[in-house]
This record gives structure tokens, sequence and C-alpha cells, in this order.
């Protein structure tokens, strides 16, 4: 393993105001679970500038210098750990066929979280090969790997014993999740023995692109590429331009010589390219995944220098993957999909090589290149084409009418550089769209820098699209490192998590409360008699409104009185919208998303026996003070019992519904 020393320096062009926090914790480590590629790195408390890189796995795809690990998992036939990342796909690449339609290979699972929408723990993930299993032991199985790469690695860096409760984890996840996603990936942790569910504040989940804000704002104006520094005619961009594409070359050096250097120093205070914006500090990130596209927009406050988001997260499911699925189209329009269906069961590993080497090839493809890319196809499929269909590949291409792809005498596919922008041009359209709406926004109106992170923003069509579409009229700028950014974002993040001030809430939260009956403004199929008295039922109490500014203290505040003696639970149900003109929780887009238990047994407040009346009036009217904080970057509850002081259990659940 190299070791040089290319250690990364920020200046400290502003100092930043803040106390620093007292840490229990001796090291933080963060990991970036991503849909395509995963990795990690870490911290000890102590050199908080410093921060150290995961080492450079064993196997790595040819033409792919990357520190992160494919995110591919591979299971026994019965159901155990088998592989992790480059290991898996190449134990599962040398199994014998037969047997490997009994292994289980799982890539690119994330996604599944993202588009499951009544996401459970019961929630299952299909391997390649068909076979089902709970998805939260898929993950559990990964983060567990992830565990014992990560301690060991420590270890060895440290030169104290490490307990297990002085590491601080941090799992990153898309902004745009909603909250039961968030559960998962939190329960997930919990069920790889991370940390244990009663010290929950031990596990940070760190959202995407705050991470990524956060690494960005310490930048050096040497760490990154400034796409709008490049040569323009009488306001024409020059296509093709030498100047644009040497400093690509110089990028893609430098990229690679920092690829060999594991630890990063960070010094403290903003970096220099801040002392250059001279519009507020404010700036958006676009966070360009293998899965998701996540957008935020912070500010930087002064003199703390912590940040405060202008808008709620915003994106969807356009990351790089959305390419991949275009490829798999095109083989299901050339071949058929039901062939691509059955040689998906039949060869899952094949598949799985061809999924690889189009992804190889998709890195390198860039606007402006005139030779087209070569695919070579596994020998199994072009086999098992001919014995399914009784016709050769290549006749199915002729016959296809696509005449951008051509079958070279080589067994090679061959894409023009047509048929490559084509696969790239709807996700590349998603993503600039989504951008340009963003910036449509009252709050995000005048915001001039645009930062590209994410593996996706490596791509030269991406980049190219970007100063083409939006480039007149904003800064886009990408770190250097630009696949790793997340990952030290959220290092930052976990040394101290009270940097992000302020967040917007992307729903309306609220539960359903019975209100005083008023003739004419209230319908009368909400009126409920009730101790002679009228009540109007169903109508939404608002704890939080979609895209209002919560500030990280700020609580909501609730009472709950048990309904009868003896009550042993008291079960809240939470509704949320997208939108906020609401009245009832019957109202259309109005969803039930979770419950907020609170436990009377734990504390004591439940009544030792009924037949102690002359205290029972008392005990019946208990109050249960109830507090919400809607400003992290998950929802959190606490309560106490008003008459005795003590705490009362209290959990919030999005998963069960």
């Amino acid at each position: 393993d190299m070791q040089c020393t290319d250690v990364f320096h920020f200046c400290a062009c502003r100092t930043e105001v803040r106390p620093r926090v007292a840490r229990p914790f001796s090291v933080v480590v963060a990991i970036d679970f991503g849909t395509t590629s995963s990795g990690y790195a870490f911290s000890f408390t102590e050199d908080p500038e410093t921060i150290h890189m995961m080492r450079r796995w064993e196997g790595g795809d040819p033409g792919v210098a990357n520190q992160k690990s494919p995110t591919c998992l591979l299971l026994t036939p019965d159901l155990r750990f088998h592989s992790f990342g480059f290991a898996a796909r190449d134990s599962y690449h040398d199994l014998d066929p037969e047997e490997a339609r009994h292994w289980l290979y799982f890539d690119k699972f994330k996604m599944k979280i993202h588009s499951t929408s009544d996401l459970t723990m019961e929630t299952e993930l299909e391997s390649v090969s068909g076979r089902r299993v709970p998805a939260i032991e898929v993950f559990a199985h990964a983060l567990r790997f992830f565990r014992e790469h990560v301690l060991k690695e420590v270890k060895d860096q440290s030169s104290s014993v490490l307990e297990g409760n002085e590491v601080r984890w941090v799992i990153t996840v898309p902004a745009v999740w909603r909250q039961p996603a968030k559960q998962f990936m939190r329960e997930a942790a919990y069920l790889a023995g991370l940390v244990t569910p009663d010290s929950p504040d031990q596990l940070l989940i760190a959202l995407e692109p705050e991470a990524a804000s956060l690494y960005c704002r310490k930048l050096h104006l040497h760490q990154v590429i400034d796409l709008s520094q490049r040569p323009i005619i009488n306001g024409l961009d020059v296509e093709g331009s030498h100047p644009f594409d040497s400093s690509f070359r110089q990028a893609r050096e430098q990229l690679r010589r920092a690829r060999h250097s594991r630890t990063f120093l960070v010094e403290s205070g903003t970096g220099e390219l801040w002392s250059e914006m001279q519009t507020g500090d404010r700036y958006i990130v676009a966070d360009c995944g293998g899965g998701t596209v996540d957008l935020t927009v912070h500010q930087i406050e002064q003199p703390q220098g912590t940040l405060k988001e202008l808008y709620k997260a915003s994106g969807g499911p356009y990351g790089a993957v959305g390419v991949d699925l275009a490829f798999e189209a095109m083989l299901c329009q050339i071949f058929g999909a039901d062939f691509i269906e059955s040689f998906k069961a039949k060869r899952p590993a094949a598949w799985v090589d061809l999924t690889i080497a189009f992804e190889a090839r998709k890195r390198t493809a860039a606007p402006g290149r005139a030779n087209s890319l070569n695919i070579s196809l596994p020998f199994s499929f072009i086999d098992f084409y001919k014995r399914h269909r009784g016709q050769s590949v290549e006749t199915a291409l002729r016959k296809s009418n696509m005449n951008f792809i051509k079958w070279s005498s080589q067994g090679m596919l061959r894409l023009s550089a047509e048929a490559m922008n084509q696969l790239f041009q709807p996700t590349i359209n998603n993503i600039i769209k989504h951008v340009e709406n963003l910036m449509q926004k009252e709050e995000v109106k005048d915001v001039r820098f645009l930062f590209l992170v994410g593996g996706f923003a490596e791509s030269p069509m991406l980049q190219r699209a970007a100063q083409n579409a939006l480039g007149r009229n904003c800064r886009i700028i990408i770190p250097h490192d630009v696949g790793l950014t997340i990952l030290k974002g959220a290092v930052l993040f976990g040394l101290d998590p009270t940097v992000v001030r302020v967040r917007r809430c992307p729903l309306t939260y609220g539960v359903g409360v019975l209100n005083r009956f008023v003739e004419g403004r209230h319908p009368r199929d909400k009126l409920l008699i009730k101790d002679g008295r009228e009540w109007c039922t169903d109508i939404l109490d608002r704890f939080v409104s979609v895209d209002q500014s919560v500030a990280l203290g700020e609580v909501v505040r609730r009472s709950y009185t048990p309904a009868r003696m003896g009550q042993r639970k008291i079960i809240i149900n939470i509704y949320c919208s997208d939108t906020d003109d609401i009245t009832y929780i019957t109202d259309p887009g109005v969803r039930k998303c979770g419950a907020i238990t609170l436990d009377l047994l734990e504390s004591g407040a439940v009544a030792a026996s009924a037949g102690d009346n002359d205290k029972g009036s008392a005990i019946e009217r208990r109050e249960i003070r109830t507090t919400m904080q809607f400003g992290d970057t998950e929802i959190k509850v606490t309560a106490v019992d008003v008459a005795t002081g003590q705490l009362v259990r209290a959990s919030i659940d999005f998963l069960s519904n």
C-alpha cells in the first residue's frame, strides 16, 4: 500500500468563533453507503484536522481508480455472509453457472429503500438470481462488514485501546430520503452491532449533500475545477476548446495523485473560495450519486460559520444508475425483454459481468468524443442467444435497425458516440431540469455558486451539460476528489453535528385532535357528541409546516393525558403531507406516517390500584408533556410526567405503518 504524503491543507482565512464541543468519543467513523460504491473514513478527536481515508481494497476494476468499493454483497445458499465489494463480485464471477443460481448476489440495493413507499422491517430485496431476503438483513451484513474493517484499521492507527463506546459512527443517506428510510438505516446499524439501541447518540445519520457542503466550504481554490474558467469567443463557447480539455486532463492527473494519499488535513476556518463570494455566502450543492440526485441550498452564517438551509431538500432518483438502466432497456429492445430476463435468471454471473463492462465504458464517455466505445459481450451471452433464438447476435443487431450500434468481429458491441449520448441524455436532462427549477424558487433566485459533487459529477458528459445549461447564471465548481467529498464531509459532521444550525422541513407533520364544534365552520360529518358536548374530529394539529425553518434546539411541545385509569400506553398517530393547505387529517394528500408511543408503565405513571378512589382524580388528569425536535437530521421525541417530574419512555416509529 503506497504511503505518499500528498496531504491536503485548507487555509484558515476566517477563524470560526464557535466553542469546541466537549467530545466523549475518541474517534469518529463515517460510512458513505452509496448506491454504486461505498467507503469509510475516520478521524481521531484529538487530531480532528486529519481525516484518514480507507485502505485501498483488494481487487479493483481495471480503468477505475477508486478508493471506494462497489456496493455489492454475496451470500451463500444458506444465507450466510460470504463477501462484500470487489471480492463479492469476483467470487460470484468465479462460481459455476449452475451453482451461482443458488447464491445470492445483491448490487445497487440501496435504491430499493428510496423507491419503496411503505418501507418496513419486513421489506424484501431480490438477489440477481431471484431469491428474496429481508432488506434489513442485507443492509446489516454490509454494515457489519464495514464495522470489522474499520475497527481493525482504527486499532492499527491508534496507540490506545478502543472501547466500543468511544466510537461515534456516522452513516450517510440522501437528503431526499423520508423519515422511514433514515430509521431503516438506524435499525440496520443496531442489527449490525455498530451501536446498541440504548445509546442512540453514538450513531448519527448524516445527509449526503449536507456533508458535501461542509467539505466544500473548506476548499482551497487549487482543489477545485471551475468550469466557468474556459475561453468564450463572442459570447459563445468554443466547442472542444483546448484549454477546457487540458484543464480536465490536469484535474484527472491531480485526482490520480490524490488517490495515492490516504490522509487529508482540514484546517479550521473556511476556505478562500468563500472570501470571494460576495453573494451573501449562499450556494447550491448538487450531489449527483449513483442512485439519487440531491440538491441542498446553504448559507454560511457569520461570524460563527454555521450553516443555514434556505430551501427544503429536493431531488430524486436521477443518479448514474439511470444510464445503466437505459443500456439495459436498449439490450431489451435489440434482443427482446423476455430473453434478457431469462438470461439474467439462468446466467446471473455473466449478466453482472456485462453490467460491469458497461460501467467501465460509461466512465470514459465524454462529449465531443468521435470514436465508438466497445463493450465485450460474455461468450455465454452469445451462445445462450443462439440456442434460445436460433439466430446469431449479429443478425439480431442487424434486424433491430439501431444504426448507431454495430457488431465487431471481435465479439464486441460497438456503441457510437451518438448511442452513448442517447443513453446519458434522459438522466442528465432530469438533473439539469431539477437544478433549473430550484433556481427559480424565490429563496434561491440569486445564488451564484453551484457545487457538483458525488461520483456522477466526475462524468464529463454531465459537466459539459451543466456548464452549457447553467453556466450563464452561476459558477459551477467541482472539487477534485469529487467522489470522496461526502465521505470527508461526513467525518466533519461527526466531529461537530451542530454546524448545520437551521434546516427546512421537508413535510408538514401533525396529529389529529378534537376541537369544539362550530356550526357553519365545521362539516356535519365531523361532529362527535361526547359527554353532552359537541366536538369536531380529525382536525390537524400542526407540529411543523413544509419548508418551515427549524433551528437545532427548537422544540414543539404538546401535553397528552391518558384516556382511562390504569392505561399502560398512549399511542399518538402522526400524519404528514407535502402541502400545507390542509385542515383535516382526512384531506387528500395527508397520510399516516408514524406513531409516538408513551410508555406509562415504565415511569410508574400508572395508578397502583384502581381501588384508591380518593387519589383517582389526580391520576386521571395526569399530564404527559411531550417534546419533539424537527431541526435535526432525524425527528426526535422525549416526554416527562408533569406530576412527578419523571421521564416517560417515549419513542417515535415510522417503520411499522
